[in-house]
């Protein structure tokens, strides 16, 4: 399964996954863009026909029933978290929680934590969590879901994918020798619907670097040029290669190999914190 797999790097990682054969399931909001990425995921799957489910995977009631429907289909083999949004102005999810906070690490966490009896009866199978190299400009605090100081939607989105590593290779070591191996793979950036969207304003970086936002822009732009296909190459990479068969809690760069997790991710304070706040933003079950 592949979580807003409808389009950009999502889709070319489930047209990945079904050129290796796995019958792929993908998630998203838009039942056309659905149908539409079925039929380009069937053009090069190997196996069984691809499929669309419709979920808003902000909403964590959503990710819920999400999980309780495939609870209902039988094992998982591959689950990639690959859903992400960045924001030029503060938002806040139907739950009230931060969207940048919730989207990018909320809903992978809850959704992961929901389908790790899937993912067993799946064995060997494996967890592919999406992260970004905007990691590198996050604050490392986690005391609350929004950190101190003014919204910058960069580095609230570094600082989201963070807490979603820090939860990744804690999740790797919690499931280690249970036959499910956990990964983190940074596509490294690539042009869709989000970086065209949001990373052409100067309101999404810190007023340090809007000072230099000719120069910032031209990196982002050098950043974001390449193709989708080639950004979904370490996401495929995690969730199929052999060569990683038998090791977990790894990051894939975006050459598609691994490389050393980002700075803070590892920390114990953070890994703390992090869970803390997701166990109490997003409970397993609904309190409603």
């Amino acid at each position: 399964m592949v979580t807003a797999g409808t389009g950009g790097i999502g889709l070319e990682t489930a047209r990945g996954l079904a050129a290796h054969g796995l019958a792929v399931t993908v998630v998203g909001r838009d039942p056309e863009r659905g149908t539409r990425a079925v039929e380009r995921i069937a053009e090069v799957a190997t196996g069984a026909d691809p499929r669309f489910v419709a979920a808003d995977l902000a909403s964590l009631d959503d990710v819920r029933a999400l999980a309780a429907r495939l609870a209902t289909e039988g094992p998982l083999k591959v689950l990639v978290n690959n859903v992400g949004a960045m924001f030029a102005e503060r938002q806040r999810t139907v739950d009230g929680i931060e969207a940048s906070f919730a989207v990018n690490h909320l809903s992978p966490y809850l959704l992961t934590e929901l389908l790790l009896d899937q993912l067993k009866s799946g064995e060997p199978s494996r967890i592919v969590n999406v992260s970004s190299g905007a990691i590198k400009v996050a604050k490392r605090t986690f005391d609350a879901v929004e950190p101190p100081g003014g919204y910058y939607g960069f580095h609230w989105y570094g600082r989201a994918k963070l807490a979603n590593l820090a939860y990744t290779l804690d999740l790797a070591e919690r499931l280690r020798g249970t036959g499910i191996t956990v990964f983190a793979a940074d596509p490294g950036g690539a042009a869709t619907d989000m970086t065209n969207g949001t990373m052409t304003s100067p309101k999404i970086v810190s007023p340090g670097l809007r000072l230099m936002w000719p120069l910032v822009r031209r990196a982002f732009e050098r950043s974001t040029a390449g193709p989708a296909s080639v950004a979904a190459r370490p996401s495929v990479f995690a969730a199929t290669d052999a060569s990683l068969d038998g090791r977990t809690g790894l990051l894939i760069g975006p050459e598609a190999h691994p490389v050393p997790a980002f700075r803070g991710s590892n920390d114990p304070q953070v890994i703390d914190n992090v869970l803390r706040l997701s166990r109490q933003l997003a409970p397993l079950t609904s309190a409603r």
